[in-house]
């Protein structure tokens, strides 16, 4: 074992971004939904104009994630996360100053230049790129803690809210970001830079090299960016509907918002029971299994139903919306751990950044778009059109990665 295989230099690696990651996730990202309502109330703008501020920062994260794909790759990992927080967290601090909503939406279609390089796809490219076979470890331990940035944000925005109001709640948020994800950032990534030194690179076409855009040529990107793109629209419609998915069910309010909020629990949950496993079993086959417990869950969604806001759900009914919580939030969390490592195994480690870059784009415009496609298909025919939509997109995904993994082995890429 050499040193940079050691576990205390794997912990040097992985703490540090661990803990950098859920405050970037907390401070950049959940900020918006922990703070919608205050926004609304305060600002007196819809939350129509709010949201439509939220999915121009997912669309231009979108179409920038191949840059930062393409910087990465070209050994400028540590200046693309470190330099991506400094620029959310000075931009936070510029919109406890917003008066009007063209400065709100300008500011946050800047924030999703800032969320392409400082959350998962950069980091997990680096750890792709650096990390040799210790990469799924690393992912499955950041994407652990920083699952909880969640359960940091909401709480902490509603109490400062209540101290400092929602404008010095922005600017704590982005001193946080400033102050401790930054510094723990530089030094995570420059470990990670150090370990990458001394390992040998591993999977295939290790060495290509050609270009990244000939990878847009071959049929396992485009099958793989469909596979994905079902799971970020499946969830996306699913989380953004859920209140009113349940009140249409007749699940109770009180039970319906405690349902939601235990989706973010599930996800540490589902990569807890992903730890246990990840020694007995390959990541495709449990990248496989996150489509299986992705349709069980809207099965038990669709039968959930038969309940009215008047009669309320029976206790049959409200225990299918647990095993819907459960294996929706489990799946949905291991998908975090699986992305990068399947395009990894599939695809190689070179060029990972860009090629993981332009698969975001399909994955985050899918997150950006589902509200949208989840509203106009409920206007056509109810929200039993939008269960029974999102159980055939994750009956499409299953289809399209088997394909992807058969087209792999074809081309000797898997």
């Amino acid at each position: 074992m050499t040193a940079a295989d050691s576990p205390a230099a794997f912990r040097r690696v992985v703490w540090p971004l661990a803990v950098g990651q859920t405050i970037v996730w907390a401070g950049l990202y959940y900020v918006f939904p922990a703070l919608i309502l205050v926004w609304e109330r305060d600002l007196g703008w819809s939350k129509t104009e709010l949201s439509t501020a939220f999915t121009g920062s997912l669309v231009v994260s979108a179409l920038m994630a191949s840059v930062m794909g393409h910087l990465i790759d070209r050994g400028h990992g540590r200046r693309v996360l470190v330099g991506s927080a400094v620029l959310g967290a000075g931009l936070m601090a510029l919109l406890s100053q917003v008066t009007a909503l063209w400065q709100f939406l300008a500011l946050w279609a800047a924030l999703g230049v800032a969320l392409s390089g400082s959350l998962y796809e950069p980091c997990f490219a680096l750890l792709t790129r650096t990390m040799g076979a210790q990469a799924r470890r690393a992912i499955t331990r950041v994407t652990l803690v920083a699952g909880l940035a969640g359960t940091v944000s909401f709480p902490s925005a509603h109490a400062l809210v209540d101290l400092v109001g929602w404008r010095g709640t922005t600017l704590v948020f982005a001193a946080a970001v400033l102050l401790v994800s930054v510094p723990l950032t530089w030094y995570g990534a420059g470990r990670a830079l150090a370990y990458g030194a001394r390992a040998e690179p591993a999977g295939p076409h290790a060495h290509d090299p050609r270009p990244a855009r000939h990878l847009l040529a071959t049929p396992v990107f485009w099958l793989l960016a469909l596979a994905f793109m079902t799971l970020s629209i499946n969830h996306g419609m699913l989380l953004t509907h859920l209140l009113p998915i349940l009140d249409d069910r007749g699940v109770g309010r009180d039970a319906a918002v405690f349902a939601a909020s235990m989706i973010g629990p599930m996800q540490v949950a589902g990569r807890l029971a992903m730890i246990l496993a990840e020694r007995r079993l390959p990541m495709l086959a449990i990248a496989r299994g996150i489509y299986v417990v992705t349709i069980l869950a809207t099965v038990c969604l669709w039968l959930a139903g038969g309940g009215s806001a008047a009669t309320g759900a029976t206790a049959g009914a409200l225990g299918l919306v647990v095993a819907f919580v459960v294996l929706q939030g489990s799946g949905w969390g291991i998908t975090s751990i699986a992305r990068p490592v399947v395009v990894a195994e599939l695809m190689g480690r070179t060029h990972f950044g860009a090629v993981s870059g332009m698969l975001a784009v399909s994955f985050v415009g899918g997150s950006a778009a589902a509200p949208t496609i989840a509203a106009l298909l409920r206007d056509a025919g109810g929200y039993d059109r939008v269960i029974t939509t999102v159980m055939g997109l994750a009956v499409v995904g299953f289809i399209a990665l088997a394909l992807a993994a058969r087209a792999a082995r074809a081309r000797g890429m898997g």
